[in-house]
């Protein structure tokens, strides 16, 4: 895999192997960007982070701290190998954890970016929901989501945008008060 634009744009890193994480293709992963534009000094939480690639390309696009969140431990290794041969050790800090575990230990976690990129096999609308907690007032939450699927609403977000991609669809979310 390789991160698309930014400051890390053109270099590799690793997929997990096996299928338990469905990495996000560069098409979808460009124009999710491209919707989110520059990150400069925002922060970033990437609920079910896979291979990392989310939270690499946000670092190398301006996010200042990137929370990447994994529970499979073959994607966990991958990503920590990732963190190594990319020097984003500073930026990304991986947590062993599923989403929802997390969540229920961090409160008070706030962010100005939640990206959401659940396994289609499993894509956990309540851990999902509880999620929503953690984005800032006037924050996003972006939601990669079956395309043949309609996409769940949101108590305390407005939908913004939602765009198709063939089998899948990113919908963009902003939290209002």
């Amino acid at each position: 895999m390789r991160i698309i634009a930014g400051t890390l744009g053109g270099r590799v890193f690793d997929a997990p192997k096996g299928n338990h994480t469905h990495p996000m293709s560069d098409k979808i992963r460009g124009a999710l960007f491209s919707v989110l534009g520059e990150l400069d000094d925002l922060t970033v939480l990437d609920a079910f982070a896979g291979s990392g690639a989310l939270s690499f390309e946000a670092v190398s696009r301006g996010a200042t701290a990137v929370t990447a969140l994994e529970n499979d431990r073959t994607a966990q290794d991958t990503i920590t190998k990732n963190i190594k041969t990319l020097g984003v050790e500073k930026q990304v800090k991986l947590t062993k954890a599923a989403a929802g575990a997390w969540s229920s230990t961090q409160e008070n976690a706030r962010f100005d970016v939640v990206l959401c990129d659940p396994p289609y096999d499993d894509l956990q609308v309540s851990t999902l929901t509880t999620l929503t907690k953690h984005v800032k007032t006037d924050g996003i939450m972006a939601l990669s989501w079956p395309g043949n699927q309609e996409p769940p609403q949101f108590d305390g977000l407005v939908q913004i945008v939602r765009k198709q991609y063939g089998d899948a669809q990113l919908v963009f979310y902003q939290k209002i008060l």
